[in-house]
């Protein structure tokens, strides 16, 4: 069992930045893949970008060039850096870990709320 603690949404003025953090306990598999989806009210969950264990990352268009996803082995931890952040990104957040040899083992974390102001 895997579990997924996101961190880091709150209130920000258009065009700030936040950084939201997953952090992963339990059982990991070796090779993985932790994604960033969001989900805005009335809408369908998004995915915003992607790091695989080896190291490959992939962002999605709707924020390419404006999120860094990266992570920290040493605490399990994957963060999403957000910057120039729009109304329009106004979502709930969430974190997601695949293994990538099991379809099985899919995991999500509960959430964080971020909300840009105009």
């Amino acid at each position: 069992q895997v579990k997924l603690v996101e961190s880091g949404g709150g209130l920000v003025q258009s065009g700030g930045s936040l950084r939201l953090s997953c952090e992963a306990s339990g059982t990991i598999a070796s090779f993985f893949v932790v994604s960033w989806y969001r989900q805005a009210p009335g809408k369908q969950r998004d995915p915003v970008a992607s790091i695989f264990s080896r190291g490959p990352t992939t962002y999605a268009d709707s924020m390419k060039g404006r999120v860094t996803i990266s992570r920290d082995d040493t605490t399990n931890t994957v963060y999403l850096q957000m910057k120039n952040l729009k109304p329009e990104d106004t979502a709930v957040y969430y974190c997601r870990l695949q293994n990538v040899q099991n379809v099985g083992d899919d995991y999500w974390g509960q959430g964080t709320q971020v909300t840009v102001s105009s």
